[in-house]
């Protein structure tokens, strides 16, 4: 599957986008799980994703994913939204 982050979600990752290996039986919580494992490079001055994890909506397929025990496939695409500000 393919991660995408946005605003300060790709600012605490460090990408815009990356591979995640799903195992049979993944879901939205282990993939989530995977994510906050990964070693990463940050922007400078930017927050620790899991952090931002924790305040952010999720997208799979371009559809709102609530269920942290969603399925997920090895080719879905999964977005992660922080808050937005603004109009």
């Amino acid at each position: 599957m393919t991660v995408r982050y946005y605003a300060a979600a790709r600012a605490a990752a460090g990408v815009e986008a990356e591979p995640l290996e799903v195992p049979d039986g993944g879901t939205l919580a282990s993939a989530l799980e995977a994510v906050r494992a990964v070693v990463r490079s940050p922007e400078p001055g930017a927050p620790q994703l899991a952090d931002v994890l924790r305040r952010c909506s999720f997208l799979v397929n371009e559809i709102a994913a609530k269920d942290p025990l969603r399925p997920l496939a090895p080719g879905d695409q999964l977005d992660v939204l922080p808050p937005f500000a603004g109009g």
